[in-house]
């Protein structure tokens, strides 16, 4: 090792301090800080997907369609309705009808009879000359309930006071079927009231309405889906046909 003659103290360059230790020394700092720092932003990033992960939470979702699945078979609980015939005391239907609504009340049996009805369907007739619109039974002596037939139930109905018997084969009750229970609904909820005929063909009937009111003729033909009937009437010495409403005719 050489020395400078003028200066002792020097020291060859190659052992004399700079600035670049300290420069690698800082950007080892900086390295050392944004590898420390690294793990917070991934820790940060990896949140989300703690976040997104919980799939068990989805479970009750699943467990809560279960418990909705059951529905099939209430359905098929339902299928056990069914709307049977039940003939009673004739006049007392209604009377009947009460005294099975209280029974049913009174004995708990909502979850097994469910309607009773009378059958019944508005009507026209005409007397001494006027119209008047009457309820009329469809069925006199029936009335019908819509139940689920057991031995419970089949007791509360056929021991109901008028109650004289259930209709079927033998003793078993025969439900009515789906067409028989829609055409009795459809004859209650006509929207226009059948006409009460009080005449037959061959009859002598007087008209009360029209140009040959208080004319007295003979039934010659009745036309029911036509609601018209044409009565012979002797005008001028012949007999005339004469093409009416049957509201325009009652029995003579």
């Amino acid at each position: 090792m050489f020395f400078d003659d003028e200066n002792p103290m020097a020291m060859p360059e190659a052992d004399q301090p700079t600035d670049e230790p300290m420069m690698e020394s800082d950007e080892a700092e900086a390295i050392d800080a944004s590898a420390t720092e690294e793990p917070e932003v991934e820790a940060a990033a990896e949140e989300p997907v703690t976040e997104e992960t919980p799939v068990a939470e989805e479970k009750p979702a699943t467990a809560a369609a279960a418990d909705v699945e059951p529905a099939p078979a209430a359905e098929e609980e339902d299928e056990d309705r069914h709307w049977y015939v039940v003939h009673c005391y004739s006049g007392y239907e209604n009377k009947v009808r009460h005294n099975l609504e209280q029974r049913i009340e009174t004995m708990n049996m909502k979850d097994f009879i469910f309607d009773v009805v009378v059958p019944t369907e508005e009507e026209i007739e005409v007397k001494e000359g006027k119209r008047r619109t009457i309820e009329r039974r469809v069925f006199p002596g029936y009335i019908l309930v819509n139940m689920k037939m057991n031995e419970e139930s089949w007791y509360v109905v056929r021991n109901t006071p008028g109650v004289t018997s259930f209709v079927g084969m033998g003793n078993d009750p025969t439900p009515l079927r789906p067409e028989e229970v829609s055409q009795i609904i459809k004859r209650m909820e006509a929207d226009a009231p059948r006409i009460k005929v009080t005449f037959k063909q061959g009859e002598r009937v007087r008209i009360v309405d029209g140009p040959f009111n208080d004319f007295r003729g003979t039934v010659d033909e009745i036309d029911m889906e036509r609601a018209k009937v044409r009565v012979m009437v002797n005008f001028f010495g012949r007999e005339t046909p004469v093409e009416l409403d049957f509201l325009q005719v009652e029995k003579s």
